[in-house]
């Protein structure tokens, strides 16, 4: 069949290749309109009960995720020459296009009650535009006065204060997310210039913008160091520019076919997908050694171009097609799971992995056809001494000392299996970052001055029971709830992990504060009680006959944020630091069990009038945020991809059992590459690494390479042992001999191919490069030393 196929290459190649070029063009088209994703939150699929949640909350209370914050510690933030320009830097970051809003120390407002229309009001507090040093001392002990801002604007232990920006949901989900940043990081230099203060940034959309520039800056880099590295290997190989060129050829298309993909099917380039054109230069490589050596070792028997060219197709067709199989296997198995951005990843790198192969299907037989007949020099290779040596070494080992092989394969599985237990799952939201980058370092400082940044919501649906209940019973229903609200913000923000949490009680208690000089909720007086029903829950839970037109106060802007338009939920918001996913699981086991205990959400206790307690009078309340949806999607990433290992094993015994057709052979096959990842896995526990997406990639996706190892060596074992009437022995010394030299060197294109991530400034993708090295390495030795082992004694017990 092959032999048919590869006469009907050699008629063909004419039409094939312009075929193949018209393809590649309109791929180019397509590739050149692909854009970089900003969408940090597509590890969930879509259906998820916390996704909707979050969704839900969006859609009442807006982007959670979208304050840029930025810290300065100074003793000297009150003198006259650093309030300025501290004024001065706030003013110019409300002007950046995109900025919704900036708070900080010079914008905090007081309330004052007035005394003509009963009313409060809000007034600035650092009113004095000319900030000379009198009027801003003096505003000063007002605006520290006031218990609202402590430990939110400013940190008076550390004398640390922040400022916050926040920026148009529109802009944060595009490119104009950079410009934004830009803007904003050129105002904050010219304040660093002008005080030499040092100015701390952080926050999500900060962090998001730094990842995403440096994700696209990363692909670039890698697919150079790839395409670089693997340039000086073909050419050391092949001791030839022609076949250099020829190789880089098809890796060059595969690249542009890869990023076209991306545009075509409507994705964007994300911090997973970045790493499939780099990945297509490294696998497409070896695909191009395997033809050309299969060519080279044609043409020393025939003498024949053509006929060289049809063997090199009949005879390696069939194994570079299941060898593409088996690598897009290894990453198409991703498009199995329910996280959106595996899925992404897997169709785009499963597809172009296969196209890989007839790219090379087309474009080699056509180049060789017109190149000219290879030189003595380039083959060369063929008859490497040294690699020689090194294989007959393999075979003189697997023939001669069997038992030393098994022995000492159990032995390394064994300290590999004590390292398991060693093996964690846990994933940082920033944790791919060096500890020595400016991100990581001023996301740290947040979280020693202001306990952190990363977003959690809690939300409590307080059910309407007015009409049921009676004015006066709602009233103390309402007022309790207020109560209860307040004692599980204090016990939220007595939590080391939390910062200052901050609700429709805190501008309850800043009117409250204003009318009496008193912010103690409990046992509200008359006189209270009606300010904070007036004032606040006129418009807010329970009453929908609004009195307040105006619009602009802060109690309207307040009432805005925290209350939802229906006047069901309340909405209580604080910040937590980067703990990771097992602490970040334990810590909201802790706030649920404060909720339960404060608010017991499940009994109503809150209704103490003899009335019949329905269950529409329970209260609902929901954990949300970005903190939480990050832990559901780190965790759902993780699951996925443990999943894709089993899919990867089972799909590619399937095609090994129908290339080989025989249960021994697929056993001796699966053996070998199952080994490298149980040693790898072990080597991650003994070093400290942990399983997360980044690291669980490797092993699904190192299957479907390391088995174009077997698949190579069965097929010649299979080819060979006709040739040698069924002798088993010298069938597995001619194996290793004939095919130990393109594995080799295959291999080694592979390993300097993902050694290259091992540059990257993520923690993440630099643990795959290594990680994926070693175990290709351990794959290469396992097949050439224990695959041989395994067939030898395999024979004998069938025997």
């Amino acid at each position: 069949m092959w032999q048919k196929i590869g006469e009907l290459v050699y008629k063909s190649k004419v039409a094939l290749m312009v075929l193949l070029i018209a393809f590649t063009a309109f791929m180019a088209w397509h590739a050149k309109n692909v854009k970089l994703s900003y969408d940090f939150a597509k590890a969930i699929p879509s259906d998820n009960i916390k996704l909707k949640t979050y969704t839900e909350f969006k859609s009442k209370f807006g982007e959670d995720g979208n304050l840029l914050v930025t810290a300065i510690q100074t003793d000297s933030l009150y003198t006259e020459k650093i309030f300025t320009a501290y004024v001065n830097m706030q003013k110019s970051l409300k002007n950046i296009p995109g900025v919704l809003d900036v708070a900080s120390v010079t914008s905090a407002v007081n309330l004052v009650a007035n005394n003509e229309t009963g009313k409060l009001e809000s007034v600035k507090i650092f009113a004095d535009t000319t900030y000379q040093q009198t009027a801003v001392n003096e505003s000063r002990l007002i605006f520290e006065g006031l218990p609202i801002y402590k430990n939110l604007l400013y940190n008076p232990t550390t004398k640390t204060y922040l400022c916050g920006i926040r920026i148009n949901a529109d802009s944060l989900n595009s490119k104009s997310r950079e410009s934004v940043v830009a803007q904003v990081d050129a105002t904050l230099a010219a304040f660093e210039n002008a005080t030499k203060i040092e100015v701390h940034k952080s926050g999500l959309p900060y962090i998001r913008s730094s990842l995403a520039t440096r994700i696209l800056k990363e692909m670039k880099l890698f697919l150079a160091l790839s395409v670089l590295f693997s340039a000086i290997i073909l050419l050391l190989f092949f001791r030839s520019v022609s076949a250099m060129l020829l190789s880089l050829l098809v890796v060059a298309i595969g690249v542009i076919c890869s990023i076209g993909t991306i545009e075509l099917l409507g994705y964007k380039i994300s911090v997973l997908n970045a790493l499939i054109p780099p990945l297509v230069v490294v696998i497409g490589i070896p695909n191009c050694i395997y033809f050309l050596n299969k060519y080279h070792i044609a043409w020393q028997e025939k003498q024949d171009k053509k006929q060289a060219i049809i063997s090199m197709i009949s005879k390696m067709g069939v194994v570079t097609l299941f060898c593409n199989i088996s690598a897009a296997i290894g990453f198409a198995v991703f498009a199995l799971t329910k996280s959106a951005i595996l899925i992404e990843f897997g169709i785009v790198a499963g597809i172009n992995i296969l196209l890989l192969f007839f790219i090379s299907l087309i474009i080699i037989p056509f180049a060789l056809s017109i190149m000219a007949t290879p030189k003595k020099a380039q083959l060369k290779y063929l008859h490497n001494k040294y690699i020689t040596n090194l294989l007959h070494k393999m075979e003189g080992w697997v023939v001669n000392h069997p038992k030393y092989t098994i022995g000492g394969t159990l032995a390394v599985l064994a300290i590999a299996g004590i390292g398991l237990f060693n093996l964690k799952s846990v994933g940082y939201i920033v944790d791919d970052l060096p500890k020595n980058d400016q991100v990581y370092m001023d996301l740290k400082f947040f979280e020693k001055h202001f306990k952190g940044i990363m977003p959690l919501e809690i939300t409590i649906h307080v059910p309407k029971q007015k009409e049921v209940l009676g004015d006066k019973a709602w009233r103390q229903f309402i007022h309790k709830v207020v109560e209860k609200v307040s004692t599980l913000e204090d016990s939220i923000f007595a939590n080391a992990a939390f910062g200052k949490p901050t609700s429709l009680v805190d501008g309850i208690k800043f009117a409250y504060r204003a009318k009496s000089g008193n912010d103690t909720l409990t046992n509200l007086d008359a006189e209270a009680w009606s300010l904070v029903k007036t004032g606040l829950l006129q418009q807010g839970l329970g009453d929908g006959d609004t009195t307040n037109s105006n619009k602009t106060t802060i109690t309207n802007r307040l009432l805005k944020s925290f209350v939802d338009s229906a006047k069901h939920e309340i909405r209580i918001s604080t910040t937590m630091a980067d703990v990771g996913t097992i602490e970040l699981k334990n810590i909201l086991g802790q706030v649920e069990k404060q909720i339960n205990t404060i608010l017991d959400s499940s009994k109503n206790v809150y209704i103490d009038n003899g009335i019949n307690k329905a269950d529409s009078t329970k209260f609902k309340v929901s954990l949300t945020g970005t903190t939480v949806t990050f832990l559901e999607g780190s965790n759902y990433i993780i699951k996925g991809l443990k999943e894709s290992i089993f899919w990867a094993f089972l799909l590619i015994a399937i095609c090994m059992m129908w290339l080989f057709k025989s249960v021994r052979i697929l056993l001796c096959s699966l053996i070998p590459n199952v080994i490298p990842l149980v040693i790898t896995a072990g080597v991650m526990g003994w070093v400290g690494v942990p399983l997360k997406p980044s690291t669980v990639l490797v092993f699904s996706m190192v299957l479907g390479i390391a088995i174009d190892i077997t698949i190579r060596f069965l097929v010649n074992y299979k080819q060979e042992l006709p040739n040698n009437n069924g002798d088993v022995k010298a069938t597995v010394s001619a194996t290793i001999n004939q095919t130990g030299l393109s594995i080799i060197y295959t291999s080694l294109i592979l390993m300097a191919g993902f050694v290259i991530f091992v540059f990257s400034e993520f923690g993440g993708t630099k643990a795959l490069g290594w990680l994926t090295t070693l175990t290709l390495l351990v794959a290469t030795l396992t097949n050439l030393l224990l695959l041989p082992v395994l067939l030898l004694i395999g024979k004998r017990k069938i025997k």
